[in-house]
């Protein structure tokens, strides 16, 4: 991420929790924003005070990226608005009970935003990207994406797709000078867990990171190169090690034969 010349960072789900604080944090950095939720009130009020506190310019759209027309159009905004170089994937749903406990419809809807939206505005911010350059993709993904154990298996799922995809986004563009970063959150004090099922105070302490917490440390991560950045985890050879792991699977995980093991 460059600070010589920020440009804007269009962030989703930017009414509240982790989304406002990555406003703030980026308004703070130099970027004029463009804040994307369904919550106008809340988009109104936290645009103001940003904009009187660091005097960047801040444009509201008020949109349900799960309405396609309302997709639609902060799609198109992302296609025509040269001056953005920032886009921060951050609105989606949880989902916290068991699968026999779940209603499927609304973990369709689930699927619908935390996969679907982030794809087609991702699709529409890189292209540019790529033309003017440069720009930084970070999407919001989750620990689940690595141990889908411990929530609901739709959800890890979901995050688990944001992490292959991003996965695939970076070795792609890798020679364009398009930053891409997957976050990895645990548990976080927003009010995420109330809307999945689970109340917050219901959590450990132990377990519970507050949410500027979480997003300093991203954006550290994202300031000192990281592609996968996980707030919580302790030693960052622990994720080497898993990420040498994989890359030692690849070369054999498509042969002509099956492995020995397999043959009668």
């Amino acid at each position: 991420m460059t600070h010589s010349q920020p440009g804007t960072a269009l962030i989703t789900g930017a009414s509240s929790g982790i989304g406002a604080i990555y406003a703030e944090r980026l308004a703070r950095r130099g970027y004029d924003l463009i804040l994307v939720a369904r919550n106008r009130g809340r988009l109104n009020a936290l645009a103001k005070r940003l904009s009187d506190e660091t005097g960047r310019a801040i444009e509201v759209e008020v949109a349900d990226l799960a309405d396609r027309a309302d997709l639609a159009r902060v799609e198109d905004l992302l296609r025509s608005d040269a001056s953005i170089s920032v886009l921060v994937n951050n609105a989606g749903v949880g989902a916290t009970r068991p699968l026999l406990e779940s209603n499927v419809d609304k973990l369709e809807d689930l699927l619908t935003l935390n996969v679907n939206v982030l794809t087609r505005l991702t699709y529409a911010a890189v292209p540019g990207f790529v033309a003017r350059g440069g720009g930084t993709l970070i999407n919001i993904a989750s620990i689940v994406a690595i141990a889908p154990e411990v929530l609901n298996g739709v959800y890890g799922g979901s995050k688990a797709f944001v992490l292959a995809f991003s996965q695939s986004l970076r070795h792609e563009l890798a020679d364009k000078n398009v930053r891409v970063q997957v976050v990895l959150p645990g548990a976080t004090a927003t009010d995420f867990w109330g809307l999945a099922g689970t109340p917050l105070e219901h959590l450990p302490d132990a377990i519970v990171m507050k949410a500027d917490d979480m997003v300093d440390a991203a954006l550290a991560g994202l300031d000192q190169g990281e592609f996968v950045t996980i707030p919580a985890l302790p030693e960052i050879n622990d994720l080497n090690d898993y990420e040498t792991a994989r890359q030692k699977l690849m070369p054999n995980l498509s042969r002509n034969v099956p492995a020995a093991r397999y043959q009668v």
